[in-house]
């Protein structure tokens, strides 16, 4: 009853300012090298049919091409070292019918270094299930007075239900003992959410420990090879994924 009020109240809460298509930049990823927030394990929120929706990307534009992001986008090899004058969103591929976005400047285009954040907003009443979503942005390389290389940040969903289906699915998991030792128990996985993976990622988004899901009920997982340190429990089922933080001593 809990999630189900929140739901509800996050609905309306968000139609007050669903029509203002707008973001701020968060202060809170002015420090990090680059990136995009949130992460496709982390996702984006549940929409409700019919409800207005909002919810914001945040975004570092990277200043040069390091070997990190080569891993990312293999394209950009060739420029190892080189400066990034700019990275621009072309396109948000797959939200539902009735999503749109908007970036903080019109142009959704970037200078290198600098902080930006685009608005996912709008209504829609397609069909319930798991939309999936990728960000397809092009960055421009400082070789040759300037070239393109696009790249698509995939492995997000946006799911889309009633009330009652998304208070099923987005149900809280629980890790405990947090602290853990040499083994946790994560509860709260249920039939409905048709859980198939549970992984372990260190702090970096690796992940150290994996296994197949096979009984929903009070699943344990063993630590006792993995080092001491900050960890996250990823539990993969058929509208995205859950993830939860956790210390291993």
């Amino acid at each position: 009853m809990k999630l189900l009020l929140l739901s509800l109240t996050f609905a309306a809460f968000t139609s007050i300012y669903v029509g203002a298509q707008s973001c701020t930049p968060g202060t809170n990823f002015a420090d990090s090298s680059y990136g995009i927030w949130p992460s496709p394990t982390t996702n984006f929120p549940a929409a409700v049919i019919n409800a207005p929706y909002t919810t914001d990307i945040n975004f570092k534009v990277p200043s040069t091409v390091t070997d990190d992001i080569v891993a990312v986008v293999p394209a950009a090899s060739f420029a190892l070292g080189s400066d990034i004058q700019s990275f621009k969103i072309i396109s948000v591929v797959g939200l539902p019918a009735g999503f749109l976005y908007a970036c903080n400047i019109s142009s959704c285009e970037y200078p290198g270094g600098a902080n930006g954040c685009a608005n996912i907003y709008g209504t829609s009443n397609e069909p319930a299930g798991s939309y999936p979503v990728s960000i397809e942005i092009e960055a421009t390389i400082d070789i040759l007075g300037g070239i393109d290389v696009p790249a698509s940040f995939e492995g997000y969903s946006i799911l889309l239900g009633t009330a009652g289906t998304i208070e099923q699915i987005i149900a809280p998991i629980s890790v405990s003992p947090n602290p853990a030792n040499n083994e946790i128990k994560i509860e709260g996985i249920t039939a409905s959410m048709k859980a198939n993976q549970i992984s372990i990622l260190n702090i970096e988004g690796k992940v150290v420990a994996e296994r197949e899901i096979k009984d929903v009920l009070n699943t344990t997982f063993d630590l006792s090879v993995v080092k001491a340190g900050i960890y996250f429990v990823n539990v993969s089922h058929a509208s995205g994924n859950k993830t939860v933080k956790f210390i291993k001593q």
